[in-house]
């Protein structure tokens, strides 16, 4: 067994454990808000981490490109899907409002409904 084989070996335990630790957080969390958190960071990372392992195991122009396309995808749509997810948790009430340390959203949407009602062309 090579030095890469053992590396390799040792980034996929790596991966399965930020996985696993990212579905465990988003079984256990208490609100939307948390368990997106827990299901996109450490799933994110956990990808990278393994697809690190597949450009070690295999050195290719293929493989690599391959690999840039998935983490490009992956870092261009997670965030905007938990970040459409939270809002959409926001805006149906299905988060905790007590665990809440700072609470934008709601003082955006009463700024702009403030604005709304003093506007004289409605």
């Amino acid at each position: 067994m090579s030095a890469v084989e053992v590396g390799v070996g040792a980034i996929i335990l790596l991966s399965g454990f930020l996985s696993m630790a990212a579905g465990i957080g988003a079984l256990r969390f208490p609100d939307v808000l948390s368990r997106l958190h827990a299901a996109t960071k450490p799933q994110v990372l956990g990808l990278a981490v393994v697809l690190l392992a597949i450009v070690l195991r295999v050195p290719s122009w293929g493989v690599v490109s391959t690999v840039v396309l998935i983490m490009t995808f992956q870092l261009l749509t997670q965030p905007m899907t938990a970040h459409m997810l939270g809002r959409a948790s926001y805006r149906s009430d299905a988060l905790r409002r007590d665990l809440l340390i700072r609470d934008d959203l709601g003082r955006d949407i009463a700024e702009y409904e403030r604005e709304r009602d003093d506007d004289p062309a409605r």
